[in-house]
C-alpha cells in the first residue's frame, strides 16, 4: 500500500468511466498509484511481530532527472511469518514494483507501471458447520505436522494443502491533449497469473494429494476521448479485453506420490471477449455537482473442452459430457448521481446505478461435476447443461444521503436500496443424489438499510468515531431447481449481517497518537436456508503511534506498535460459500487470536 497515494470507494452506483475487470456488483474500490515523485526520496520500513511476522520494505525515488524530467521509482517489500496454528508458514511473499512518468509536453506526462507478487504459503484448514458449532474444541484444530502411513490421515498432511501464486501486473497511461479542451488518454495493460494449489482429498473413494493449476492470461485497452465545455465534461470511451484461461488437476497417490491421473483438463476453443463502450457526462452548477453515464458490457465466454485419462499411459481423450458451449452475456448499465451543497455545512447527494458481475466461480462447478460424474451421466446431466444455469448478475442500487459538518462534528447518514438478481446461490440437485451441491444463477434477492458515519472532534486531542450499518438483503421467494425448492423465501442472503459497527477514538499528543477501537459483526448464515447460523463477535484493537519529523538525518520516523483481537476472541472470520474443494458446501476459517506487531517507518 505504501505504491499507492490514496483508495477511492464507490457505494452503490459506480460511474461509467470506472473499470471494474469482472463486474462490480454492490460497489468498486478504485487504488490510485503514488506515482514518482518530483523529488529524489526513500523510503523504509521494517515490521516484526508474533508468529516470526516480519516484513521489509523499500522505495526508491529518483526525482525528476535533468534534462528529460523522467521520473522513476523502485520497490520492493519481503513478506514472511508463520501460521498462527498448526505447522506450516504464510510466506514468504516477495513484490517488486517499477514505476516511471515521463512528461511529454506542458500538460501530458506517460505514465508506466509494473508489479511483480510472488506468494508461497500453507494453507489454513477450514471448519465444518459442525465444527464451528463446537468452537472452543476445534478453533486451533489445523492440518498435522507429520505423515502417519495411513492414506485418511495423510491427506491432512500441512505440506500437502499448500499454495503458489505468482502475478505479473503491466499498466500504462497515455493522454494526448489536442487542446486545453480536447483529449485522449489510452491505457493498454497485461496481466498474468500462474496458481497451483495442491490439496489433499477423496477423488472417487481413493485419497489423494491434488495439484489444482490455473493459468489466466489477459490483455486489454482502454481508450477515452474528453471534452470539457464551460459547463461539463464529457467523455466517451471504449474497453476492449481478452483473456485466456487454462484449468487442468492432477491427482497423486498420498501414500506413494506417484501420479494417478487427471481430477480434470479443461481448455478454452477461444479466448474471453470483452467489449464495452461507454459515455459519462459531468458538470457543476452552481452548488450543484452532478454526472450521468451509460455503459454498455459484453463478454463472449469461449467454448470448452473437457478431458479425461485412463491408466496406465494417461493420454488424454475428449470427452462429449465435458464439453461446454460458448455463451455471450450482455447488459446495458445506466448510473447518475447528483450533489447539491445547501451551505458550507449542509449538502445533499443521491445516486443510481445498475452493476454486473460477469460468471464466475467455474472451478467449484467443474469440480462437483468430475467427482460425481457418473451420478450425472446416470441422470443425463452434462457440464454444459450446469453452466446453462450461470448468468450475469445484476444489481440496481439507489442511494440517498446527507452530510452535515461542524467544527465538532461530522455527520453522514445514507439511505440505501437495491435489487439483485441472477444471484450465484448454492442449489440441491436431488437426481444427483442426497448430498449433492452445487452453484447456479437462480437467487434474486432485495436489499435496504442506513449506513451513519459520524465523528465528534472533541477538542485539539480527542476524536470520537461512531460508524454503524444496518443491512437487510433477504431472497425474495424460496429457490426451485430441478425440482427441488429451498425454504429461502425472506432469509438473509449467505454470509451478510444485519448489523455492523466500527468504533473508537482517535487520540493525539504532541508527536503521540493513540487509537483504541472495537469492531462488531452481527450473525451471519453460511446457507441460504439460514441453518448455518454463525454467532456474532466483537474485536478490539489497538495501534499507538509515535512520530518525529524533520530530524536531521530523514523527513519523518514513526514507530507504531499494534495489538489486534486485544482479548483474544474466538470467532468464525470467513465464511467460504465457493469451496472448490467440498462439493459445494460451506467452509468455515476461524479468526487469528491476539497478535502483535512492531514497526518502524523512515521517509528521507
Amino acid at each position: 500500500m505504501e505504491n499507492f497515494e490514496s483508495i477511492a470507494v464507490y457505494k452503490g452506483a459506480v460511474p461509467a468511466d470506472l473499470g471494474t475487470g469482472v463486474g462490480a456488483r454492490g460497489g468498486a474500490i478504485e487504488l490510485r498509484p503514488l506515482w514518482p515523485e518530483e523529488t529524489w526520496g526513500v523510503k523504509f520500513g521494517q515490521g516484526v511481530g508474533e508468529n516470526a511476522y516480519s516484513r521489509t520494505f523499500l522505495r526508491l525515488d529518483s526525482g525528476a532527472l535533468p534534462a528529460v524530467n523522467t521520473r522513476l521509482s523502485v520497490s520492493g517489500s519481503y513478506t514472511d511469518a508463520e501460521k498462527w496454528k498448526g505447522p506450516g508458514d504464510l510466506g514468504p511473499r516477495k513484490n517488486a514494483n517499477i514505476m516511471l512518468s515521463q512528461p511529454i509536453n506542458d500538460r501530458d506526462e506517460i505514465h508506466l507501471w509494473y508489479n511483480y507478487n510472488s506468494l508461497e504459503q500453507h494453507l489454513y484448514k477450514s471448519m465444518t458447520y459442525a465444527e464451528v458449532e463446537a468452537l472452543g474444541r476445534n478453533y486451533d484444530n489445523d492440518y498435522n505436522d507429520r505423515l502417519t502411513g495411513i492414506a485418511m490421515e495423510d491427506i491432512n498432511y500441512y505440506d500437502y494443502n499448500r499454495g503458489d501464486y505468482l502475478n505479473r501486473d503491466f499498466l500504462a497511461e497515455i493522454p494526448l491533449s489536442f487542446t486545453d479542451a480536447f483529449g485522449l488518454i489510452v491505457k493498454p495493460y497485461y496481466s498474468k497469473e500462474d496458481t497451483e494449489i495442491l490439496g489433499g482429498t477423496t477423488v472417487s473413494g481413493n485419497y489423494v494429494v491434488q495439484r489444482r493449476m490455473r493459468e489466466i492470461e489477459r490483455y486489454g485497452l482502454i481508450s477515452q476521448l474528453d471534452y470539457r465545455f464551460e459547463w461539463l465534461t464529457a467523455s466517451l470511451g471504449y474497453w476492449y479485453e481478452d483473456s485466456d484461461m487454462l484449468i487442468s488437476q492432477k491427482n497423486y497417490n498420498v501414500s506413494t506420490l506417484a501420479f494417478a491421473g487427471y481430477g480434470m483438463v479443461m481448455k478454452n476453443d477461444g479466448d474471453g471477449i470483452v467489449h464495452s463502450p461507454y459515455l459519462k457526462l459531468a458538470g457543476s452548477a452552481g452548488p450543484v455537482d452532478w454526472q450521468a453515464g451509460l455503459k454498455y458490457f459484453r463478454y463472449t465466454d469461449p467454448a470448452s473442452q473437457g478431458y479425461t485419462a485412463s491408466a496406465p499411459d494417461f493420454e488424454l481423450v475428449k470427452a462429449a459430457d465435458l464439453y461446454r458451449k460458448e455463451k455471450t452475456y450482455d447488459e446495458f448499465l445506466p448510473t447518475v448521481g447528483v450533489d447539491y451543497r445547501i451551505t458550507d455545512g449542509i449538502e445533499l447527494f443521491a445516486s443510481y446505478g445498475r452493476n454486473q458481475i460477469r460468471p464466475y466461480a467455474y472451478v467449484p462447478l467443474v469440480n462437483v461435476y468430475t467427482k460425481n460424474r457418473a451420478a450425472f451421466q446416470a441422470a443425463g446431466v452434462t457440464l454444459d447443461d450446469m453452466f446453462s444455469g450461470y448468468d450475469m448478475e445484476t444489481s440496481d442500487n439507489f442511494e440517498l444521503g446527507a452530510r452535515f459538518r461542524r467544527s465538532w462534528i461530522e455527520i453522514v447518514p445514507t439511505l440505501f436500496y437495491a435489487k439483485h438478481k441472477n444471484l450465484l446461490t448454492t442449489v440441491h440437485d436431488p437426481r444427483i443424489g442426497p448430498n449433492v451441491n452445487y452453484y447456479q444463477n437462480v437467487g434474486e434477492a432485495t436489499g435496504y438499510g442506513v449506513e451513519l458515519e459520524t465523528n465528534f472532534f472533541l477538542g485539539d486531542h480527542v476524536t470520537f468515531f461512531f460508524n454503524p450499518t444496518y443491512t437487510s438483503l433477504t431472497y425474495d421467494e424460496d429457490l426451485t431447481y430441478a425440482g427441488a425448492t429451498m425454504d429461502t423465501e425472506g432469509n438473509q442472503v449467505v454470509d451478510t449481517p444485519e448489523w455492523m459497527l466500527k468504533a473508537g477514538l482517535i487520540l493525539r499528543w504532541g508527536d503521540f497518537e493513540v487509537v483504541p477501537m472495537l469492531s462488531y459483526l452481527d450473525d451471519r448464515y453460511g446457507d441460504a436456508e439460514n441453518t448455518e447460523e454463525v454467532d456474532d463477535y466483537v474485536v478490539a484493537n489497538l495501534k499507538i503511534g509515535y512520530t518525529l519529523k524533520d530530524l536531521a538525518f530523514c523527513k519523518s520516523l514513526k514507530l507504531s506498535l499494534e495489538f489486534i483481537n486485544l482479548f483474544d476472541e474466538e470467532y468464525i472470520s470467513m465464511i467460504n460459500a465457493m469451496d472448490d474443494s467440498r462439493s459445494g458446501r460451506t467452509s468455515y476459517y476461524a479468526g487469528a487470536p491476539f497478535t502483535s506487531l512492531l514497526s518502524l517507518s523512515l521517509e528521507i
